[in-house]
């Protein structure tokens, strides 16, 4: 006889007719959902964003990040290259660095003192000939043959990408070019510099944000900042560039500055009784000053790369986002904010200032934090329930539409295909 329970703790069915216009609730509660992700996907043939190139400079730097939930080392070696391997001893498992940067010669385990290279292998272990002729590792034992797992790295006008997948299509592929040509817009030919840098944690699934940068839909709507300061506004010029694939991303648009909106333009937000025409402030004026610093006058450009990764230009501000799952309803959300080596003091200055826009207190992105935890607190009883992304229709199109959840749906129609549901 079947045990009821061991038939209602089944992965339920995702309808192959839903394709991506349809998701179920389950997909952001279920453990084996969370499970198979961290296989299928981050440690599967993908790209993970792991750091900036900027973070490693010298030989022996190194950074702790993760790829999904798994722990990774990433060092830039004497050899002037970048590696990067799972941060597990190859004995019993360890964490091999327990600080998220610094500056070593190897790794030695702090419980056995087993050493590893910067390039992960396998080195040195303790008492390996034991003493005095007694005890030491068995015969046969070959070092060689030992070692956490490495990733192949590519590197991309100074972003650090890495797959457990040797096999993974080559970034340049992976991306599209009209996705690689905005990243190349934003960092190519310049050098970045580290302004500061800090982790979010938010009480959602890690999907749930990961959908939020990706809605051009939302972000005039629920940022009221946005609307009031008309830094963005669907009515103003922009659109999205969606990959081949589904998974990757480009928003963009650029504020009016020639008075160009017609008057439906105008009141556009106004006749859908949406909360655009607020009472607020801003005490100095100067917080949203900005220079030029782009040809085509886009203003903001927010691009993602599948399955973690979000490049931000919103005015002068510059950051890279990593989005990290730690559990069906929690993540990470690591930001780092970028300048330029040769930004002038001025430069420097205004890209402090237009910081404060964007972050977990920021004034256009403080909303962010806290509306994917409202998802996941009102689906809590819905589990068989869908989620509905129609607008735009049901493409995944490129399209100078930002009225549209074609990028969403571009997501989810990569994570379905990785994922076989």
């Amino acid at each position: 006889m079947v045990d009821p329970e061991e038939v209602s703790a089944k992965q339920p069915t995702w309808p192959a007719k839903d394709g991506a216009t349809r998701v179920p609730y389950w997909v952001f509660q279920r453990q084996d959902v969370l499970e198979a992700e961290n296989k299928k996907i981050f440690q599967g043939p993908v790209w993970n964003f792991l750091c900036l190139e900027a973070e490693l400079v010298e030989a022996g730097d190194f950074v702790a990040v993760f790829a999904g939930e798994t722990p990774v080392i990433v060092t830039r070696d004497k050899d002037g290259q970048i590696y990067a391997f799972e941060n597990r001893c190859a004995h019993r498992g360890s964490l091999l660095a327990l600080e998220d940067r610094g500056n070593v010669k190897d790794f030695t385990c702090v419980y056995h003192a087993w050493t590893h290279s910067l390039q992960g292998d396998l080195i040195g272990v303790a008492f390996k000939d034991g003493i005095k002729g007694c005890g030491g590792i068995a015969s046969d034992f070959k070092m060689e043959n030992q070692g956490p797992r490495k990733m192949r790295v590519s590197v991309l006008h100074g972003l650090v990408f890495g797959s457990f997948d040797e096999d993974v299509d080559d970034i340049e592929d992976y991306l599209g070019e009209a996705v690689l040509e905005r990243i190349e817009r934003v960092l190519g030919g310049r050098k970045p510099v580290v302004l500061g840098k800090f982790t979010q944690i938010l009480p959602n699934n890690w999907k749930l944000y990961v959908e939020n940068t990706k809605d051009s839909y939302h972000a005039s709507i629920l940022h009221t900042f946005f609307t009031t300061f008309e830094l963005n506004r669907l009515s103003q010029k922009g659109g999205i560039i969606v990959n081949e694939t589904g998974g990757c991303h480009v928003s963009y648009s650029c504020v009016d500055h020639g008075g160009s909106l017609d008057e439906v333009q105008k009141n556009a937000y106004k006749d859908e009784n949406i909360r655009s025409d607020s009472d607020l402030s801003l005490t100095d004026m100067t917080l949203l000053e900005s220079f030029k610093e782009y040809d085509d006058d886009i203003t903001l450009q927010i691009l993602s790369v599948f399955p973690n990764f979000v490049l931000q230009q919103i005015q002068n501000s510059v950051a890279v986002r990593t989005v990290l799952p730690k559990g069906t309803d929690s993540m990470h959300l690591k930001w780092t904010y970028i300048g330029f080596e040769d930004d002038t003091p001025d430069q420097r200055k205004a890209r402090l200032k237009l910081s404060n826009l964007i972050g977990p207190g920021g004034y256009v992105s403080m909303e962010d934090g806290c509306i994917g935890n409202f998802v996941q607190r009102g689906t809590k009883g819905a589990a068989e329930e869908s989620a509905v992304l129609a607008m735009g229709g049901y493409s995944i199109e490129t399209s100078e539409d930002r009225i549209t959840e074609a990028a969403i749906r571009g997501f989810w129609t990569e994570y379905r295909g990785r994922m076989g549901l």
